[in-house]
């Protein structure tokens, strides 16, 4: 009678053990459960998880459980490898200032197209497919994510001086409307959000997906911000991962020169969500299986931790 309440029918070979082995590992996740019940996590989710198939339905799998274990969450997209793409057979060329992408004119309609269109459509198909209730929304919807227009600084590297750097539609963010967010939630749906905002003057401006996760999460107090990468997390000097760092360890790891590259931003994100009312963030390795699960669900957690 037992198997006929288990749709997987591969489980009429499981031993008891097997059983009792599952038991083993629900038990162990009910506290944690318990800890994150009605709290809110936000995900910001891209890199090679996106890209790979089986990763991408775990990962729509794993979300639509933490909606039904009673946890609120909230995917924030990225998608660079996809408008690298798009804008390669469309034939624009990227412009590149001190290594950073300028998103003129061109470039932010092809941004928007597939941020907004292709790939958050298809996040939310996953979604939906596994059981959930997803929407998609991108930043300009309900003015859920207002920005200013960024402005970098790089030293010239003749003259040594330091100057302005344009880099077009590119945009910080100002203010959140976690209201939306919030109705949303209360009735049961999964928000998916495609990073691109708008100006308090109506320009369309691309935003990095860590930074608008951090933003959001910030916004609804979240318990969690979860930003998955293409690296186990953040390490150091020596190669070995570091599970736990406060703000001011973090802040160390930045101004010493241990973090290093991609991983700079993902940890200023990561201090200025726990500074702004995040109870902890953590930097985790989107390509290993269930990571979101292992983070939230046991002791030993997944990637880097700040809190």
């Amino acid at each position: 009678m037992a198997a006929k309440n288990n749709p997987s029918a591969h489980t009429k070979t499981a031993s008891p053990s097997d059983w009792l082995a599952k038991a083993h590992v629900l038990t162990e996740a009910l506290p944690f459960m318990q800890r994150y019940d009605k709290k809110t996590v936000v995900i910001k989710y891209g890199g090679h998880a996106m890209g790979d198939a089986k990763l991408a339905e775990q990962f729509a799998n794993d979300v639509v459980l933490l909606k039904q274990a009673g946890i609120n969450p909230v995917v924030v997209h990225g998608g660079g490898p996809q408008i690298a793409a798009m804008l390669e057979r469309l034939g624009i060329k990227s412009q590149f200032k001190n290594g950073l992408r300028v998103t003129d004119a061109q470039t932010i309609e092809v941004v928007e197209m597939v941020l907004a269109g292709a790939i958050n459509k298809q996040i939310v198909t996953a979604l939906n497919a596994a059981g959930g209730t997803a929407v998609g929304l991108s930043g300009k919807d309900g003015n859920l994510l207002v920005a200013k227009k960024t402005r970098s600084r790089a030293k010239d590297p003749t003259s040594n001086v330091e100057k302005a750097i344009n880099l077009g539609f590119v945009g910080t963010p100002q203010k959140v409307n976690g209201h939306i967010l919030d109705v949303m939630l209360a009735s049961n749906i999964i928000p998916v959000i495609a990073p691109i905002a708008t100006s308090a003057n109506g320009q369309t401006l691309n935003v990095n997906a860590d930074t608008a996760a951090g933003a959001i999460a910030a916004a609804l107090n979240a318990e969690r911000l979860l930003m998955l990468t293409d690296v186990d997390g953040v390490k150091d000097k020596k190669g070995k991962l570091i599970e736990r760092l406060s703000k001011a360890q973090a802040t160390r790891l930045i101004k010493n020169g241990t973090a290093q590259g991609g991983m700079i931003p993902k940890l200023e994100t990561a201090i200025d969500a726990v500074k702004n009312g995040v109870t902890a963030a953590a930097i985790l390795d989107g390509r290993v299986q269930h990571a979101i699960l292992l983070e939230l669900f046991t002791e030993l957690g997944a990637g880097t931790l700040v809190e």
